[in-house]
């Protein structure tokens, strides 16, 4: 499992994570900005969760192609 935090403050709603991993990011529709899916939060947390191996490549590669490098991904 990893540990997978998004600056959702910082977001610029530009599509890049929920584009490149959409098994885990989504847009928050009250607010345009980034939010992990609610499987994957933890205490209903849209900015914190953990996420299973089987997603922590393309959780990696969308926090790698964030162009202002709010999402942080711990294992």
């Amino acid at each position: 499992m990893a540990i997978v935090t998004i600056k959702r403050e910082d977001c610029t709603s530009c599509t890049t994570c929920w584009s490149t991993c959409p098994e885990v990011f989504e847009e928050d529709p009250a607010d345009g900005m980034s939010r992990l899916r609610e499987a994957f939060r933890i205490s209903g947390d849209p900015g914190k969760g953990k996420v299973p191996d089987e997603h922590y490549n393309c959780v990696q590669e969308a926090a790698v192609a964030c162009p202002v490098e709010i999402i942080n991904v711990e294992e």
